[in-house]
C-alpha cells in the first residue's frame, strides 16, 4: 500500500511567496534570461500544485466530518490565487504617515469651505454601470441576500452624483468632499500603489458658477495639497474634451467611435505613438489615415501659448466644439495666473480621461515616478513645445514583453497570471478629475421617467490617490526619520511605583490636549519604563519621585534621536533632565519647540 505523504497547502504557500521573491530578485539583477524563464516556470507549477491542491480539499471535505480541522491561514484576502492581490496591511508607523497624509489633505479642503459627505462603500449595480468607458470590466460585482445586484463603489464621483440627484438636484452651489476606500479589479503593482482596495480623497464643486472659476478653484487646492505633501516635483496636465472631441470630428472619427478612440489616446503616457495608433486602427477599426491626423495633433503639449497654435488651426477652430473648448482654457489660464500655480502646469492635447462622464476641462496630475522607467517620452516632465519632435520612441523591451505573445487560455487560467515586473511599472497619476456636467442629469432623468422633465445640476472635481501618495511619501519618511507614534510624554516613577500620581498627572496631561501614556504596572522599574517610552520615539519623559513631588516638582528629561547607520537610535546623554514645577508642567512642555514642531511629524533634527 502507498505511504505517500499529502502536500501541505501551507508549505506550498510558503514556496510560493518565496519563489516569487527570488524571481523578483533576479528581474531585479538582471539575471540571465534562462534563468529567470525557469524560476517563472517553477513558480506556475507551485501556484498549479496549490490549486489542484484546494480543490481537491474541498471536494473532499464534505466527506471527511472526522477529519482534524486545517490551521487557518493568516492572509489578507486574494481576489485571484496570484501572488499580487491587490489587498495589504499597514503597520502603526505607515499608518501614522496616512493618517499624517489624510490630515494634510483634509485641511485644505476645509481651507477652502468645503463640506464633508459620506456614501455607501457599494450601490446598485445600475447606478455604476455605464459611466466608465472600457473600466466597465474593473467593477467587483456584488450580490446581497435578496438576489439585488450590487457592486462596490470604483470612485467617488458616480455616488456623488446619485446623492446630488437624490436630493432632487435642489443644490444650488456647494464644495463637498469625501474621503475612503474604493475598489477596482485591476492589476495591482503593490509597490507603486496600485491597489485592488485603495483609498482616494475627492473635492467636488457642484452648482452653476460664472465660467472655469470653480475649475481653476479644484486645479489651486490640488497644487496646494501636492505642495504641502512634498512628493517632489509635479506636473498638472490639462486638456478640454470639447477641443479633444474636436479633434477627433476634423480627423474623420465616427461619432459611435469617438470614446474608444479617446481611450486609447489616453495610453500616451505609457505607449508609445506606433502602440497607440495600432490598437486605434486595428482593435478599434479606425481609418489609418485618421489615426495620422490625430497623431498631428496628440503629440503637442505646453502653456497658454498652445492656444495660439490652436486659434490659427481654421479647420480646427470652424468646428463649434473647438471653439467653445480653446475659448475656455483661455478663460481658465487666466484665473490659473491669478492663483500663481500657471508653472504646474502643462497643456496636453494627449490627455484624453477614459471616463465617459466627463464634458470639459479635464485633468491629472503627475511626478517623475509616475510613467514606466525609461519611458520618458510620455512623461510630461519632457520638454513641451508647441512644436514637438513626431519621432515615435518605443518603450524599453520589458515594458513591451508582455505584447509581445498572449498565451492560449487554459482552464483554472487565474493560477497562470503573467507576473508582473514592478520594477517595469510607474505610479501613474497621483490625482485626476475635470468637469462632468451631465451625470446628475443622467440620475434625475432616469428617476423621473422617459419624456419627463429632470433637474440637472454641473459639477468639476478631482480624486486624489492617497495609496500612490503614499507610495512617493513613505520612503521619504522612513530616510528623514519621521515619527512613528504621537505620543508626546511618558509618564514615569522612580522608586516606588507611585501609580495613583503617575495617572493623576496623565490625566491633566491628556486633557491639557498632551498626547501622554505611562507603563500599566502598579510598580515598574525605571528602565522598563525608560525602554517602553524609547520605543515609542517619546521626546519627553516625565519622572516622578517622592521627595520632588513634596517640593511640587517633576523632572523632565527630553530624548533625541539621530541616525546612526542609516537606522534611527537614541541619542545618549548624562543629562539628568529638568527640574520643572509640577503647576508649571504644561505650560513648559507647549513651550518647547518640540511641541510647536509636533504636527510635522519630525523626530530627528
Amino acid at each position: 500500500m502507498s505511504t505517500e505523504t499529502q502536500p501541505n497547502p501551507d508549505a506550498l504557500a510558503n514556496e510560493i511567496a518565496a519563489q516569487s521573491n527570488l524571481l523578483n530578485d533576479l528581474r531585479k539583477q538582471q539575471a540571465d534570461p534562462a534563468v529567470v524563464e525557469e524560476a517563472k516556470k517553477k513558480l506556475g507549477d507551485l501556484k498549479r500544485s496549490l490549486a489542484l491542491l484546494q480543490n481537491a480539499n474541498a471536494a473532499a471535505g464534505g466527506s471527511k466530518e472526522g477529519k482534524k480541522k486545517e490551521r487557518m491561514l493568516l492572509k489578507t484576502p486574494k481576489v485571484h490565487r496570484s501572488v499580487l492581490c491587490g489587498t495589504r496591511d499597514y503597520g502603526p508607523a505607515e499608518m501614522y504617515c496616512r493618517e499624517h497624509i489624510e490630515r494634510i489633505v483634509k485641511d485644505c479642503f476645509t481651507t477652502v469651505g468645503a463640506s464633508q459627505l459620506d456614501t455607501p462603500v457599494f450601490e446598485r449595480k445600475e447606478i455604476l454601470a455605464g459611466k466608465y468607458g472600457e473600466d466597465q470590466k474593473l467593477i467587483f460585482d456584488l450580490m446581497d441576500q435578496g438576489g439585488e445586484q450590487l457592486a462596490l463603489r470604483y470612485d467617488h464621483t458616480v455616488p456623488l452624483a446619485r446623492y446630488l440627484a437624490m436630493s432632487g438636484a435642489i443644490t444650488t452651489q456647494a464644495k463637498l468632499w469625501q474621503v475612503g476606500k474604493v475598489y477596482r479589479r485591476d492589476n495591482p503593482v503593490m509597490s507603486k500603489g496600485r491597489m485592488r482596495e485603495f483609498s482616494q480623497a475627492d473635492i467636488d464643486i457642484a452648482g452653476t458658477w460664472d465660467v472655469m472659476i470653480p475649475d481653476a478653484e479644484i486645479i489651486s487646492v490640488v497644487c496646494t495639497i501636492l505642495t504641502r505633501l512634498e512628493v517632489g516635483e509635479f506636473i498638472i496636465k490639462m486638456n478640454h474634451r470639447k477641443i479633444l472631441d474636436a479633434i477627433f470630428e476634423v480627423c474623420g472619427v465616427p461619432p459611435e467611435k469617438i470614446r474608444p478612440i479617446s481611450s486609447a489616446v489616453d495610453k500616451l503616457d505609457k505607449m508609445a505613438w506606433a502602440d497607440v495608433k495600432k490598437e486605434m486602427t486595428d482593435e478599434k477599426g479606425l481609418d489609418p489615415a485618421a489615426a495620422d491626423r490625430i497623431g498631428e495633433y496628440v503629440k503637442h503639449k505646453g502653456g497658454p501659448e498652445l492656444l495660439d497654435m490652436l486659434k490659427a488651426d481654421e479647420t480646427l477652430m470652424a468646428n463649434a466644439n473647438a471653439k467653445v473648448g480653446v475659448e475656455e482654457m483661455g478663460i481658465l489660464f487666466t484665473y490659473l495666473k491669478a492663483y500663481n500655480v500657471l508653472d504646474k502646469i502643462s497643456f496636453d492635447l494627449s490627455l484624453a480621461r477614459g471616463l465617459d462622464y466627463y464634458t470639459g476641462i479635464i485633468y491629472e496630475a503627475i511626478v517623475e515616478a509616475s510613467a514606466p522607467p525609461g519611458f520618458k517620452s510620455a512623461n510630461a516632465f519632457a520638454s513641451s513645445s508647441t512644436t514637438p519632435s513626431v519621432s515615435n520612441a518605443a518603450p524599453p523591451p520589458s515594458q513591451q514583453e508582455p505584447k509581445k505573445k498572449k498565451p492560449a487560455k487554459k482552464a483554472a487560467s487565474a493560477d497562470d497570471e503573467e507576473e508582473i515586473d514592478e520594477s517595469q511599472v510607474g505610479v501613474g497619476s497621483i490625482a485626476a478629475g475635470g468637469r462632468y456636467d451631465n451625470l446628475v442629469g443622467l440620475f434625475t432623468a432616469a428617476a423621473a421617467g422617459e419624456g419627463k422633465k429632470a433637474a440637472s445640476l454641473p459639477c468639476v472635481g478631482v480624486s486624489i490617490g492617497l495609496d500612490r501618495i503614499f507610495a512617493l511619501v513613505w520612503p521619504k519618511w522612513v530616510e528623514r526619520g519621521m515619527r512613528s507614534k504621537e505620543t508626546m510624554a511618558y509618564v514615569m516613577a522612580a522608586g516606588d511605583g507611585l501609580l495613583a500620581e503617575r495617572i493623576e498627572l496623565v490625566r491633566e496631561l491628556r486633557e491639557a490636549g498632551i498626547k501622554t501614556d505611562f507603563l500599566l504596572k502598579a510598580k515598574p522599574k525605571l528602565p522598563a519604563q525608560f525602554a517602553a517610552g524609547e520605543k515609542d520615539e517619546v521626546p519627553f519623559a516625565i519622572i516622578l519621585g517622592g521627595d520632588e513631588l513634596k517640593e511640587g516638582l517633576v523632572t523632565v528629561k527630553e530624548q533625541r534621536w539621530e541616525f546612526v547607520d542609516g537606522k534611527k537610535a537614541k541619542v545618549e546623554s548624562n543629562d539628568k533632565g529638568t527640574k520643572v514645577k509640577r503647576s508649571e508642567l504644561i505650560d513648559w512642555l507647549k513651550s518647547t519647540p518640540t511641541y510647536k514642531d509636533w504636527s510635522s511629524g519630525k523626530l530627528i533634527a
